[in-house]
């Protein structure tokens, strides 16, 4: 057996942490501050607001103020969007260039070679883990796809993590932010590439989300449904940057690229469809009875909280049955596609994404 694992070098848990962040940044620090939703006060600090999922315009138009102002600090809070955007630019501050050079697939796909410019990563919401994982995803409208700039070397100091942050969230924000999380976890612990490490890490996840998503949906100010979402999202990030994805995040990508549909919402409703695929072509036995076991239910449960969390069909966003083959062949190219444990054939593909109409 042969793995790596890769984390960050610190994790600050705990209600009320956020009170904690002048600790962390040194006192001569120019800091560039890349958040969404409400700006949080943070003095001295240059702002870059994040408005919905970065795209390359964002992270060059962020590169250009951080280097204008000779930032050398980095804090990145808010939703995944916002520590994506982070994420990124403290790359590319200490690598050079703009976002296109290092984007895969799509882009050069040049190597992140120099650690990133020292930043913190601090999550509002329970859903991507981005605050552990080792990838930025970017947009590139023109070009209709979402793709990673990805390395070990971008992972922040801290992920400082603060329950109490999301009891403002909206519900729908919960919902999709939430499924998110649960369907990272099934991903990383069914994938192709999964580990002892990212099995107990996934699984764990896998229980809570299912135990406290509805809850926080439910109420927001239930504080302890949104610690038990904080950990499950924290869970879904160390697992899916040490195991990969799967068939549900090789849709969301090249969806969440040419169509309004939330990340959290194409996951939520593609993750009981792509489930249902899997088993039916033999994968991961043994795992997915587990899903069941600690889900209480599997793939019924799964589909049961796409409908108690009110999450919308994907035809709702303008996907129609013509552009089924096209959304399929893009989702091939898509990086996660690899680790699904299965090789699903493109009728299978296609018929997933009906059911997802």
């Amino acid at each position: 057996m042969t793995f790596d694992f890769f984390n960050v070098p610190r994790v600050v848990f705990a209600r009320g942490a956020i009170a904690r962040v002048g600790e962390f940044v040194p006192t001569s620090a120019r800091v560039l501050l890349v958040y969404n939703g409400r700006k949080p006060a943070i003095p001295h600090a240059v702002d870059f607001h994040q408005r919905g999922e970065p795209t390359v315009t964002d992270i060059d138009r962020a590169l250009t103020i951080a280097r204008g102002a000779r930032c050398d600090f980095i804090l990145g809070v808010g939703g995944g969007s916002a520590i994506d955007a982070a994420k990124a630019v403290a790359g590319l501050l200490s690598n050079g260039g703009v976002a296109s050079d290092y984007m895969e697939v799509v882009g050069r796909g040049q190597k992140i070679t120099r650690p990133a410019t020292s930043w913190i990563a601090i999550p509002t919401t329970a859903g991507t883990g981005a605050e552990v994982t080792r990838n930025a995803v970017i947009g590139w409208p023109e070009k209709k796809f979402k793709v990673s700039i990805r390395s070990e070397l971008l992972l922040p100091q801290i992920a400082l993590i603060d329950p109490e942050l999301a009891v403002d969230v909206p519900p729908d924000v919960t919902a999709r932010s939430g499924m998110d999380a649960l369907c990272q976890c099934i991903e990383a612990y069914v994938s192709a590439n999964a580990n002892p490490m990212t099995d107990a890490i996934a699984i764990k996840g896998v229980e809570l989300a299912g135990q406290f998503v509805k809850r926080a949906f439910d109420n927001g100010r239930d504080i302890e449904a949104r610690e038990g979402m904080a950990l499950a999202a924290l869970f879904s990030g160390i697992a899916l940057t040490n195991a990969g994805l799967g068939a549900v995040h090789g849709f969301a990508a090249p969806l969440g690229a040419n169509y309004p549909i939330p990340h959290g919402t194409a996951c939520g409703v593609l993750l009981p469809h792509v489930i249902e695929a899997n088993r039916a072509a033999g994968a991961a036995p043994e795992k997915y009875s587990e899903i069941d076991r600690v889900l209480d239910g599997g793939l019924a449960r799964c589909g049961q909280l796409v409908r108690e969390l009110n999450l919308p069909s994907l035809s709702t966003f303008g996907l129609n049955e013509q552009r089924v083959p096209s959304m399929v062949e893009l989702a091939k190219r898509a990086s996660s596609m690899r680790y699904n444990p299965v090789e699903l054939p493109d009728d299978v593909l296609r018929e997933i994404l009906r059911k997802s109409l």
